[in-house]
């Protein structure tokens, strides 16, 4: 190996074998920047000779990391990760959409009454949904911005909480304690565990049951019964009386509703500043 040169290697070299490193081969990194494999090739024997350290191991099956080429790649992966935030934060435009993905319910209960308070600060900032039927969905869903319900904790996302999960018994105006409960199926709390932890007593039959918290509020809104519904799902409908609040105890979780999003996909500042604007104009 070539005596190495001081000073930092030309970028193109670094950004191939970062992707060498990354795709575990030249003919990937080739296809990924439209070279041949002999100019890959080329490229990373004119880094190892600029270093005079092997980077990688050549063999008949393909190429592998040298245990030094183990070592630099985060370093460089780290550092043009850097130089790209740093260049879009000098030099980039601002954020001129925002696309968030979550459950049909969260996007109507959180998100809807959000956007006017959201386009005031970002006027310029289109704002695209995409509902998910299921929250399994969600581990599946292409768009990276999303809305969860649960304890915050995801591996590899960062998340904000928008609003904690707390359940009421409430009903429509003409409806009062005492008509049919609503019941809801699910992880969260039933009528069962509100009426235990809240030492209350004999409870009034329930004739319907739900898999879906926002069923079950529209049921409770239609003067069917008394939901043990969620606050912050059912906020709309108990600003402008649709439902009350009935006289009785709170049941408060420890679950929530969350804004996440991958770790690796708010590192600029125009992106965080932009997720910390619907944070806020979510959270009200």
């Amino acid at each position: 190996m070539a005596k190495k040169k001081i000073g930092l290697p030309p970028l193109d070299w670094l950004r191939v074998f970062e992707a060498a490193g990354r795709l575990g081969g030249f003919s990937a990194a080739a296809r990924e920047f439209g070279l041949t494999q002999a100019a890959v090739s080329q490229r990373i024997g004119n880094l190892e000779a600029w270093l005079g350290r092997t980077l990688f191991v050549r063999e008949a099956r393909g190429v592998s990391l040298t245990v030094e080429g183990e070592s630099y790649l985060p370093l460089v992966q780290d550092s043009l990760q850097a130089l790209e935030r740093n260049t879009e934060d000098l030099f980039g435009k601002s954020p001129r959409e925002l696309r968030v993905a979550g459950l049909s319910s969260n996007i109507h209960a959180l998100v809807v009454p959000a956007l006017a308070r959201f386009q005031e600060v970002r006027p310029k900032v289109r704002v695209m949904t995409d509902s998910v039927a299921r929250r399994s969905s969600l581990d599946e869903e292409r768009t990276w911005l999303q809305i969860r319900y649960g304890r915050g904790a995801w591996p590899g996302r960062d998340a904000a909480l928008i609003a904690r999960e707390v359940l009421v018994p409430m009903a429509a105006p003409s409806v009062d304690w005492g008509a049919p409960l609503i019941d809801l199926r699910g992880e969260r709390p039933a009528w069962r565990d509100w009426a235990r932890k809240t030492d209350y007593g004999e409870l009034p039959p329930s004739q319907i049951s739900f898999d879906s918290m926002e069923h079950a509020i529209s049921a409770a809104r239609q003067g069917m019964g008394v939901v043990l519904g969620s606050v912050p799902l059912a906020n709309a409908d108990l600003q402008v009386g649709r439902l009350r609040k009935l006289d009785l105890p709170e049941l408060q979780t420890k679950d929530g509703y969350w804004l996440t999003w991958p770790e690796e996909r708010a590192k600029s500042k125009k992106q965080r500043a932009l997720i910390t604007d619907f944070l806020q104009a979510l959270q009200g």
